[in-house]
């Protein structure tokens, strides 16, 4: 989050819960772009693609909840 200006006249409430939970998603699509099957798309197919998001994302949450 970027602050905002000290001179600034109007003022915005940033709602944290909403940053937070952005962030969360931010950081799950960085750590599923590590995988370089879904880096590179190598299955091109419509089919095939969202069975190795499917992959990638239950190793990612297999490694959470071993550590």
């Amino acid at each position: 989050m970027i602050p905002m200006r000290r001179n600034r006249k109007v003022r915005t409430v940033v709602n944290m819960t909403i940053y937070t939970l952005r962030n969360m998603v931010k950081w799950c699509f960085n750590k599923l772009k590590n995988s370089p099957r879904l880096a590179t798309r190598y299955d091109k197919t419509a089919a095939s693609f969202p069975g190795g998001v499917d992959i990638a994302s239950i190793r990612l949450w297999i490694r959470q909840l071993v550590t």
